[in-house]
């Protein structure tokens, strides 16, 4: 989770893209909770691969998430963008047994439990246009037996997600160890699929995990639409926080609202997530994400995302809205 997410600016501006809340927590969180899950077994460590300059703050924020699923965190850091594989091999004390190796601006439903048993699994979803990812060919037996990246002509509708699993993570790092001494690049960088390659070689067999959904985080819109199926994934679960204030106002579920939250003469609703100390008047919000100490007061708002301490004021609009901006119309 290097990476600034230029794609989702001006969220990114002054929060990595990982932290960006969807239905009421980070992505990054929502991303370990989903894959513990998966793993159906405890989760010794995490390690957050960052940029050097996130932050005190935001390193404290993932070891605590971390510390939520029963794990110790991590950090490292890649001062240079140089590749997946490069970015992994920051994490090399951490790549020892078995090991999940997950892309933070991705998330997924899946309705199975990892076989630890397996080598090396890789998660895939099928897309509709494969040439904008890397994708996999399968043989008779289901397993990989090659990988290709960014096809431009067919050969797989099988795109890599950016989650994997590995029995033995000392097995990858040394091979992704090999392709940075031996200046080994694609496209100007390291990638992991080249490690995965040689690894193939080698004898392991790769296995594909299919899952339910695969829900991208890589811009505004992307984030919004993740924040809908994510409400409509915990819709059962109590979202509203018992100290928000709701008065004379509408909720349309499934909507989250965080704690302290003030909610007057409103509509809220279907698919919106509400940031802890917003307030929220005389307005109507569906499908919206607005982040923590916002004021949005007489205004029709759909399909946005508005930032923290956020004051806008205003008509019907579709918005991005970064930190701290005032908008008043």
């Amino acid at each position: 989770m290097a990476g600034r997410g230029t794609r989702l600016r001006p969220h990114t501006l002054t929060v990595p893209k990982p932290l960006i809340p969807v239905a009421g927590k980070p992505i990054v969180h929502r991303l370990v909770e989903d894959i513990v899950k998966v793993c159906g077994q405890p989760v010794e460590e995490i390690a957050f691969i960052i940029g050097a300059d996130f932050g005190e703050a935001v390193e404290q924020q993932l070891k605590e998430i971390a510390t939520s699923v029963g794990a110790k965190g991590g950090i490292c850091y890649q001062t240079e963008k140089l590749g997946t594989a490069h970015a992994l091999l920051c994490a090399k004390d951490y790549l020892e047994g078995n090991v999940v190796v997950a892309f933070a601006d991705t998330l997924f439903k899946a309705d199975f439990t990892l076989d630890s048993n397996a080598e090396a699994i890789i998660w895939t979803q099928q897309v509709a246009d494969p040439s904008a990812f890397g994708v996999v060919k399968l043989d008779e037996n289901g397993y990989i037996t090659d990988f290709v990246e960014k096809p431009k002509t067919f050969v797989s509708d099988l795109a890599i997600i950016g989650i994997y699993y590995f029995r033995d993570g000392a097995f990858l790092r040394d091979e992704m160890q090999y392709l940075i001494d031996n200046d080994i690049k694609d496209r100007g960088e390291y990638q992991i699929t080249d490690a995965l390659e040689n690894m193939k070689t080698k004898g392991v067999k790769f296995q594909t995990g299919q899952v339910t959904e695969w829900l991208d985080c890589g811009n505004k819109n992307a984030t919004v639409h993740t924040n809908q199926r994510y409400l409509e994934y915990i819709k059962d679960q109590d979202l509203v926080d018992a100290s928000a204030k709701i008065v004379n106002s509408i909720i349309i579920p499934p909507v989250f609202v965080g704690q302290n939250v003030e909610i007057h003469n409103s509509v809220i609703g279907p698919h919106v997530s509400i940031g802890k100390d917003s307030k929220v008047a005389d307005t109507v919000v569906k499908n919206t994400i607005i982040q923590e100490a916002s004021e949005i007061s007489q205004a029709n708002i759909t399909n946005s995302m508005i930032g923290n301490k956020v004051i806008y004021e205003g008509k019907s609009a579709d918005l991005s809205i970064g930190d701290y901006n005032q908008l008043k119309e």
